[in-house]
């Protein structure tokens, strides 16, 4: 993945030549929910190395939510790991297999 910005607009050139436009808004609240996933093939790995660019991923430990230590959800669902954008919004990274 890629980021460029011009005029005051961020695009992801993201794998398969699509590209996501992300512009700020006055006045903004970040969402309570997940607003952006990404899919990624192994959640474990993607978690992994994005700790390491420092990236935190959100733990939950809620009645309909469990994360494990590295914040990664399993079994109920697609395997998922939240995180927010440097505006609060929440993103995540979903396993596709």
């Amino acid at each position: 993945m890629k980021v460029s910005e011009s005029n005051g607009l961020l695009r992801l050139h993201i794998a398969g030549g699509n590209d996501v436009l992300i512009y700020s808004k006055p006045n903004h609240a970040p969402a309570t929910f997940t607003i952006l996933n990404f899919p990624v093939e192994n959640v474990d790995k993607a978690v992994d190395e994005l700790r390491k660019r420092g990236v935190r991923f959100e733990i939950y430990d809620l009645p309909h939510i469990k994360t494990d230590d590295k914040g990664i959800i399993r079994g109920n669902g697609p395997t998922i790991a939240w995180f927010k954008d440097p505006a609060g919004n929440i993103l995540a990274v979903l396993e596709t297999n």
